[in-house]
């Protein structure tokens, strides 16, 4: 029996990413956020994810569907706070989780 056979459903989450090469890019980005740069408008112009053109917005999944590194954020950090940079073998992620059913 698995811990979502007794009726529990699979948690979800939405979340959105800047996807950058360098750890200085991804702290600059954060900071600019951090700062009240908008989240979305940085994903479209730094982002080399092709979700950069919806303003990084990833939608929704459920755990296993992103690599671990990226998942272990996700699903553990506060919503509406920006996280990172998460490396992964993509690059440097900037995260925000913008909601989560757990």
């Amino acid at each position: 029996m698995n811990l979502y056979s007794k009726g529990n459903t699979m948690p979800r989450a939405t979340a959105r990413h800047i996807l950058v090469k360098t750890e200085t890019e991804a702290s600059q980005l954060k900071e600019q956020i951090e700062g009240g740069a908008d989240f979305a408008e940085l994903a479209k112009k730094h982002s080399s994810c092709p979700s950069s053109r919806n303003g990084g917005d990833l939608g929704s999944f459920g755990p296993g569907q992103m690599v671990a590194e990226f998942d272990q954020v996700v699903f553990s950090a506060p919503v509406n706070t920006v996280q990172g940079p998460v490396k992964t073998q993509f690059g440097l992620h900037l995260i925000e989780v913008t909601s989560r059913e757990d």
